[in-house]
């Protein structure tokens, strides 16, 4: 008889790299049960937020059986997603609302692959995209341009009609006939379904644009988050339209919810309102929460588990009432701090390579080499 997984999140023996990049993480394995608030701590660069777009099904890694969340492949099981079970909150608004900012998979992938695997699309308006974008659909994912790449992310943006579109600088790769033909095709339809492009639009406007939603929670969570219907998103600050992202995530009740640093822009009376809800949620409902963060205040009494993660690898997970080292600290940051001054530590001893002697190319004199006197933050 086939033995019933009872946790709520599972990742056995997962190996995972990015394109051209050393692996990440190599025989990864993790288990969290229903009902945990996880804390996913770890330095930058560490692989938290991988895990997260992982576990998201954001990236595809090894068969079915090796990313399962509630019993279901990460990746494969879309309606994880769709029904709102499997929830994910980082730096995006790709969940809810037509978006343009999101990177595509840059796996061993097909455009035609990734183009034919958006279900539930007009294939008059899928055709129309495919030849105003100019795509070759056997383009391949990891070999092709970033124009190229771009232009099968913005097809795979708009395949869906759209009420709202958030458009982060997305035509930066595109050549200027690429360019010019998309505008026009935003322009017609603006004309054509009164779609407001500029972001010009109220908080309410978005928050109850959000179908199949219970007004007794969508309430709950406009007061909790203090949100005034009236705000204009183009004119609010990050906090504010954090708030409004916030919300639109948590409007459909789920069963495992992905943090990743989305309470950096909260004030904190906010914050600690928000983690109130986040534990009444696994109490209640027996939801599952995974947080990544960097910020500590009040989580000793909040969460009920720790994993630690040093270069893709799981160093130790706790549960948080027995993690001996936080019965003989002021609290949980000092305990992390230690961790993560150790790996320092640990780091300098390491025996210094001696430098290679590179070959010299002629791209070593372009404008665009990466150097000190430029740099963006996003």
């Amino acid at each position: 008889m086939e033995e019933v997984d009872s946790s709520s999140i599972r990742v056995s023996g997962m190996q995972f790299a990015y394109d051209a990049q050393s692996p990440l993480f190599v025989d990864f394995n993790l288990k969290i049960l229903p009902g945990s608030r996880c804390l996913l701590v770890g330095a930058n660069g560490s692989g938290k937020t991988t895990l997260l777009k992982i576990l998201a099904g954001k990236h595809m890694v090894g068969g079915r059986d090796v990313v399962r969340v509630l019993n279901s492949s990460a990746f494969h099981d879309t309606n994880l997603v769709c029904n709102g079970d499997l929830s994910y909150l980082g730096g995006s608004w790709s969940k809810t609302i037509g978006s343009a900012g999101d990177v595509p998979l840059q796996g061993d992938f097909s455009a035609e692959h990734m183009i034919f695997g958006v279900d539930g699309v007009d294939p008059v308006r899928r055709e129309k995209l495919i030849e105003l974008l100019d795509i070759d659909l056997q383009w391949r994912m990891h070999k092709v341009s970033d124009g190229q790449r771009r232009r099968v992310q913005i097809c795979m943006g708009l395949l869906h009609p759209f009420q709202v579109l958030l458009l982060d600088e997305i035509t930066v790769d595109l050549d200027v006939v690429a360019r010019l033909d998309l505008l026009d095709f935003f322009k017609e339809e603006c004309e054509q379904g009164d779609v407001p492009l500029q972001g010009d639009f109220s908080a309410e406007h978005m928050i109850f644009g959000v179908d199949g939603v219970d007004p007794v929670r969508r309430e709950k969570l406009i007061e909790l988050l203090d949100i005034d219907l009236q705000w204009r998103m183009h004119k609010v600050s990050d906090g504010q339209r954090r708030r409004v992202q916030i919300c639109m995530g948590l409007l459909h009740p789920f069963q495992v919810l992905l943090l990743d640093e989305i309470t950096v822009d909260l004030d904190v009376v906010a914050r600690l309102d928000l983690l109130d809800f986040f534990k009444e949620e696994c109490e209640q409902r027996g939801a599952t929460i995974v947080y990544a963060t960097h910020i500590y205040d009040g989580l000793e009494t909040w969460a009920t588990d720790l994993a630690y993660i040093q270069d893709g690898v799981l160093k130790r997970t706790d549960k948080l009432s027995e993690l001996g080292e936080l019965k003989n600290s002021a609290n949980l940051l000092s305990v992390v701090e230690s961790w993560l001054r150790s790996e320092t530590k640990h780091e300098k001893k390491k025996p210094i390579n001696p430098p290679q002697i590179q070959k010299t190319s002629p791209f070593d004199s372009s404008p665009f080499k990466s150097s000190r006197h430029m740099a963006y933050y996003r």
